[in-house]
């Protein structure tokens, strides 16, 4: 998959079966709107090409800060390295691009760079200034441009039970068995490792605290989690703690992992740690020897689960 910057970098002259989105958190909904269209360029000997837009339009528009999202963008590319795409166009959001009129989106983007020959969308899709275009004009400039219009009925999508508004609500649940099952794996935090305040390795859980450069990355309910993670090409197990550690007296929130059996420097490593069971809720102990105690607790149960 070769993953490109703005469409006007497009060079590719070959015609295109192409869907237009956010794809946020590409769960299996998402993967089959994808598998469909990569068999269809293959029977038709098209390119496959994904366009989606990058900062969030509401980012842009409503100076939304508070959006979450599943993916930051580089997750989302790595996921979708995987689904057999032969282009992701990520077309930076801005103000002028969003007073694009919807006739001109189709002849300028669609018709004039991507060479389409037939567009897969969703049953609300809607694009251009305003969200003025919809499926019918869709197929009126379709007709006009010599494109086919796909668009994937509320029944499918509907059928496969999955939207990214469930995966989300299931992540500030801490129902990680059902984010696994709505994505087809398993949700991970990636970050680098910055130094703590140590207390960790005071009490015999040395942790590394891991540092989110993008602020609309969703993080999932406060807790105790079990996790997983690669580290120098070693598969490791641990439990991370996201919250503001109330026993210590925290002022912000922290997303701090000790791993098993695991003895090394960490600082500025970049980690992608993924989120595999919710153990418990985050509370406040009555000291730093309780804290520990149910840390040991947290330990046991995970090494339980591993088992099983």
């Amino acid at each position: 998959m070769k993953v490109i910057e703005n469409y006007k970098n497009f060079t590719d002259t070959k015609k295109s079966i192409v869907t237009i989105g956010t794809f946020d958190g590409v769960h299996i909904g998402h993967q089959k709107i994808i598998e469909q269209l990569v068999n269809t360029a293959k029977k038709n000997n098209c390119n496959s090409v994904l366009l989606t837009f990058f900062p969030h339009p509401r980012m842009v528009l409503q100076k939304d800060n508070s959006i979450k999202l599943i993916n930051t963008i580089d997750e989302r590319i790595e996921i979708l390295q995987k689904t057999g795409l032969d282009y992701l166009i990520i077309h930076p959001f801005d103000k002028e691009f969003s007073r694009l009129t919807a006739f001109d989106f189709v002849r300028d983007i669609l018709v004039n760079h991507l060479h389409t020959s037939h567009l897969v969308v969703g049953y609300d899709h809607r694009f251009g200034r305003n969200r003025e275009g919809d499926f019918e004009q869709l197929e009126e400039y379709g007709a006009m441009y010599d494109f086919d219009v796909h668009e994937i009925p509320a029944q499918d999508i509907n059928a496969i039970s999955v939207s990214s508004t469930k995966v989300r609500k299931a992540l500030s649940d801490g129902e990680m068995q059902k984010v696994k099952k709505y994505l087809g794996h398993y949700f991970s935090l990636s970050g680098i490792v910055v130094k703590g305040e140590r207390l960790g390795n005071t009490i015999g859980y040395p942790t590394a605290n891991l540092e989110i450069k993008e602020s609309y990355k969703l993080v999932p309910k406060k807790g105790a989690y079990l996790v997983r993670s690669i580290i120098d090409n070693t598969e490791v197990y641990g439990m991370m703690n996201i919250g503001v550690r109330p026993t210590v007296h925290g002022a912000h929130q922290t997303i701090e992992t000790y791993f098993f059996n695991f003895q090394g420097d960490l600082y500025e490593k970049h980690l992608k740690i993924e989120l595999l069971e919710f153990l418990r809720e985050e509370q406040k102990f009555e000291s730093v020897d309780a804290l520990k105690k149910q840390l040991a607790l947290d330990k046991k149960k995970s090494l339980e689960l591993l088992e099983n």
